[in-house]
This record gives structure tokens, sequence and C-alpha cells, in this order.
């Protein structure tokens, strides 16, 4: 078996990289966390029911909806996320949806 040696100089380069990388990869998860907006009429969100503006849920067809629930109040949007037209949801995999918006996984938050 032969022991290769690694020269501390080249280690400490390689920790200062993976060290300076960190906060990179963080900037970068940011970026991607403002995803795309959930559009209405892709399989998954039809199915779910979701609508962009609260006000025109169908009552009828979706007996568990209640004026004044919209996704802004809603516990699958990330803590702190619930501010502006624009939020992220966790069932939609994290991508937008309209802070006016519904679905019927509507969960109030506490």
């Amino acid at each position: 078996m032969s022991e290769r040696k690694i020269p501390r100089r080249d280690l400490l380069k390689g920790a200062l990289i993976g060290v300076a990388a960190v906060p990179v990869t963080a900037i970068l998860g940011r970026a991607h966390a403002a995803g795309p907006d959930v559009d209405p009429n892709e399989p998954q969100a039809k199915s779910l029911g979701y609508v962009v503006d609260a006000s025109k849920v169908d009552a009828k067809a979706n007996p568990n909806f209640k004026p004044g629930q919209n996704c802004a109040t809603c516990l699958q949007v990330p803590a702190g996320k619930e501010k502006g037209p624009k939020i992220p949801c966790n069932i939609f995999a994290g991508r937008n949806v309209s802070a006016n918006g519904w679905c019927k996984v509507f969960v109030k938050r506490p």
C-alpha cells in the first residue's frame, strides 16, 4: 500500500474554499426559494381547488370554505413569509401563491 501525504498548505486551501462556499450556497438557496407562481390551471392546483382570489371560491363545490380564509392566513405558508402579494406555499413545493388565494388544504394559522 502506498501512503499519500497531503501537504498542509493544500489541506488549508481546501478548508478555506469549503468555508467560503457556505455563504454562496445560502444566497443561491434564498434566490431559488422565491420560485415561480402556481398556475391555477395546472393539474395539482386544479385537484386542490386553488384559486387566485378567495372571493371567487364556489362555496357549493367547496363546503369547507369560509369567508375570510386566504393563503396569507394559512398554516401551509412558512412563518414570517405571509406578507406581500405573492407568498411561498409548502403544499406547492415552496412555489408562490397569491396571498388572497385559497385551496382545499387551507388550515387556519393558530
